[in-house]
Order: structure tokens, then C-alpha cells, then sequence
């Protein structure tokens, strides 16, 4: 790699505070009060948007503007600020190179593995007065459970040509070009209440309806491109009365958009023919929350992520994801945008780690991005 101008104990330092800011989703004033002092303190213009009030979150989305002092076109860095439960009361533990939570939480990773690495490099650049065609910061909320902070960002506001979230297991060097899109499925089944010791035969019974339906349908991976899932079920009120209502939650996604549609859709009727079948009744809510993308290799977020892994001697690896990111509804409102991978380990659990070396090359990757994106003017 080229000479190191990474701090790595200050960037290690920083990960483990910002790991021990509660932030979970909805729940982000205290992590972005400190971002925003962060940024400020590094010279960039910051300003919180009104996202927060849309979107259920006791913040808005933080956005630092750093101007331009030399070629290349403005460039969006993101990462999100919430992080799943359980994720209050974080205590990370460092051991043989190794960051991981003391086991009773989430370690937060994801994402602030991101939003650390985002602010050496403003730092570096800072310091070394490195030349770059402007920086756009964004630190969003409540990624983790709808992407709502990007979904409610004013797009009209942003400079950015392109951007790279940074936001993917994968060591530095995976560039995620590809993601699926997703539909949200809300079921309820209306059947026919009854005492189900005395006259059962009078009822309806919606779990046996819902239980009936899910069984007939293809769950799981469908294809290469495309999965489903039903996650959630509820309903009845006592194990004495026929259940006259069930509620059902589930997904379909795919790297294909009509493939998500098709599967949607068969889930769909295959609901309504059983509870046609047994004279119940089914009201079926289904809402697309993301758009699939896929940027080829000429795509200039691409192009230059790729420059710079060689650059570094990093093997880069171009892949796709099966979940969804704020780069979905960037690359929906046209800002071509990649996911980059920085090194998190089993996110979403109490297992969850990363390593220092991660966070440090992830540093380095992304400010060889920033040297790549200076050479080029697309």
C-alpha cells in the first residue's frame, strides 16, 4: 500500500466512541449532536434537515458540505447513523486486534465503522490540504429498519455527481454494484369468530386460512435473483374462541424487477384463492420500498473504486447484495452510488466484530478513492 497517512489510533479511538453513543433507529439525536460538532470542527458547513419529522426520528439526517479546491466533480460519502437493537449500552472490547461488544449487545459496525472511516479521511484531507472537487457528507437515520432518512433527504439541495456508501460486510476493496429491489407484504385474514368447545363449526377459523396459504407457497430462495420470505404472523385472542382474525408480514426481493412483481404477486393469489376456498376473506397491503440497481463497470462510482483497489494493491471484488441500502434510493433519484464493503462481521448479532486492520484499510481505500476521483472529470 502507499505510505501510510492513516492515524490508526486515532481512528480506532474514535470507532470506540462512537460505538458507545446510543443511536438506535429513531433514536439518533445524541450521535448526530456529536457528528454535527465533529464536522463543524473539521471546517465543513453542516446542517441537519428536516427528515426527522417524516421519517419518526427524534433527528434529521446530518449533511456536511466541504467546497471544492481543485478538479474532479463532488462526491457524496455515507453511512448511517442508527444501528439495530440491541444497541443501547454498548461496550466494545479490543483484544488481539479484534473490536467486538462484551456480548449482551450489537457492537454498531454497522455503521459506524463507516461514519469513523469517513471522518479520518476528512481529517487527512484537512491536514494535508489534499485537493478534491468538493465533499458531500451525509450521515442519515433509520437506514436499518426502511431507509428513511434517504428517502426523505431534499435531493434538490445535493451537488454530489456520484457517491459511495459505506455499508457492506466485505473486506476494503468489495464494491457492491448491484442490489435488489423489495416489496413489503401486509396480509390480514377476516374469518368468523366462534367458541371453539361449543359450536366451532359456526367459525372460520383465519389462522388455520393463513396457516392453509403460507404452506402452498414457495418460500425461500426462488432463483439466483430472487427470495422470499413470511416473517411475522399474529392473531386470535383466546384458545377458546375461533380465531376470526390473522395478520400476516412478509417480503419478496430480487436483482430482477419483474421477477420481484411475478413473485409478489403469486404470494398474493395464492392468499386469496384459500381464503376464498374457506369463505374467509383477505385484505392485502403490499408497498415496493426500494428500487433494484446495478451500475456496470464504466459507472464512474465503479470505475474509480476499482482504479484505486489496484492502486493500493487491494483485490477488488465487484458483487451484488441481497439487501437493500441508502445506495438504492441514491441511485433511484439519480445519483449513481456503490456500497463498499469495510470489514463488519456478523452484523445485526451480539457476535458482531470487525478488526482494527479493517478500519484502518478501509481508511486508505477510500482516500486512494478521493485521489482516483481528483484525476478524472466525469
Amino acid at each position: 500500500m502507499n505510505d501510510r497517512t492513516v492515524r490508526p489510533e486515532r481512528l480506532i479511538a474514535e470507532f470506540l466512541e462512537l460505538v458507545q453513543v446510543d443511536s438506535v433507529s429513531g433514536k439518533e439525536r445524541q450521535i448526530a449532536d456529536l457528528l454535527i460538532h465533529k464536522l463543524a470542527d473539521l471546517g465543513l458547513e453542516v446542517r441537519e434537515d428536516e427528515a426527522g419529522k417524516a421519517a419518526g426520528s427524534n433527528s434529521g439526517n446530518v449533511i456536511g458540505w466541504l467546497p471544492g479546491k481543485g478538479r474532479g466533480p463532488v462526491i457524496m460519502l455515507c453511512s448511517h447513523m442508527d444501528t439495530v437493537e440491541p444497541g443501547t449500552g454498548v461496550r466494545p472490547v479490543l483484544k488481539d486486534g479484534v473490536i467486538s461488544s462484551a456480548g449482551d449487545t450489537v457492537l454498531g459496525a454497522d455503521d459506524k465503522a463507516g461514519i469513523a472511516t469517513i471522518l479520518e479521511v476528512l481529517r487527512i484531507v484537512r491536514e494535508q490540504r489534499l485537493e478534491h472537487g468538493g465533499l458531500e457528507i451525509v450521515f442519515t437515520i433509520r437506514e436499518e429498519d426502511g431507509l428513511y432518512g434517504a428517502k426523505n433527504l431534499q435531493y434538490h439541495l445535493l451537488k454530489a455527481r456520484y457517491g459511495f456508501v459505506l455499508d457492506s460486510d466485505g473486506s476494503p476493496g468489495t464494491i457492491i454494484n448491484r442490489a435488489p429491489s423489495q416489496d413489503r407484504i401486509g396480509i390480514t385474514i377476516r374469518g368468523k369468530a366462534a367458541h371453539a368447545g361449543m359450536n366451532p363449526e359456526d367459525g372460520i377459523n383465519a389462522i388455520k386460512v393463513a396457516s392453509e396459504a403460507i404452506a402452498q407457497m414457495n418460500l425461500g430462495r426462488i432463483d439466483h435473483e430472487t427470495t422470499c420470505n413470511i416473517g411475522i404472523i399474529s392473531g386470535g385472542r383466546a384458545s377458546n374462541i375461533v380465531p376470526d382474525s390473522v395478520t400476516i408480514q412478509g417480503e419478496a426481493r430480487s436483482l430482477n424487477n419483474s421477477k420481484r412483481e411475478a413473485q409478489t404477486a403469486r404470494m398474493c393469489r395464492e392468499v386469496s384463492r384459500v381464503a376464498e376456498n374457506n369463505g374467509a376473506r383477505a385484505e392485502i397491503f403490499v408497498e415496493t420500498i426500494y428500487n433494484s440497481f446495478h451500475l456496470g463497470e464504466e459507472s464512474p462510482p465503479v470505475k474509480v473504486a476499482l482504479e484505486a483497489a489496484y492502486k493500493l494493491g487491494l483485490q477488488p471484488k465487484l458483487g451484488k447484495t441481497g439487501g437493500g441500502s441508502d445506495a438504492n434510493i441514491y441511485n433511484q433519484r439519480g445519483i449513481p452510488t456503490v456500497v463498499l464493503g469495510v470489514g463488519m462481521k456478523k452484523a445485526h448479532t451480539c457476535e458482531e466484530y470487525i478488526t482494527t486492520a479493517d478500519l484502518v484499510n478501509n481508511a486508505e481505500y477510500l482516500l486512494e478513492i478521493l485521489r482516483a476521483a481528483q484525476c478524472r472529470a466525469f
